[in-house]
């Protein structure tokens, strides 16, 4: 009998997988089998979720949630700084287990928009890229948890 977790092969009548200690279903046994949607299927989805920039004010930095739980929500940049996380304090609330308590601060100086990362366990992400601390582009997608972000910045006088 192989383990469908690790593949190794077990004497028959085993309960448990004696390499990874995963439990072994018997042949009589049903199998529940789970399929996600792969990587590339869910960001065709994200297009969907759309900003305009001229409806945004001018030189203000927008974070768009494209891909988790708060699909749509707008985040403006507008203080100095800008704190993400799962601490309801937080001046971007991300709920998810994913999310550290403080995860990533989003700086706005005169030259523009900075995200750093704050200590979290599982990291800030920038265009796929694990970063410490980075400047951001219009376009840029940053990644806290499994929450997408998109960044656009106003290019209306109002």
């Amino acid at each position: 009998m192989f383990c469908n977790n690790c593949g190794h092969r077990n004497p028959v009548g085993a309960n448990f997988c004696s390499s990874c200690g995963a439990p072994l279903t018997g042949a009589m046994e049903s199998t529940t089998v789970t399929f996600l949607p792969l990587e590339g299927s869910a960001e065709a989805g994200e297009e969907e979720v759309s900003v305009t920039v001229p409806e945004l004010p001018f030189g203000i930095g927008v974070l768009l949630v494209r891909r988790g739980p708060d699909a749509g929500v707008r985040y403006p940049l507008e203080s100095d700084v800008t704190r993400a996380g799962r601490h309801p304090e937080s001046d971007i609330f991300l709920d998810d287990i994913t999310v550290s308590r403080r995860h990533a601060e989003f700086l706005r100086t005169a030259e523009g928009y900075t995200v750093r990362d704050v200590g979290s366990l599982n990291g800030t992400y920038l265009n796929r890229e694990r970063i410490e601390e980075a400047k951001l582009a219009p376009g840029d997608e940053v990644q806290i948890g499994k929450f997408k972000l998109l960044f656009v910045v106003g290019s209306s006088e109002g």
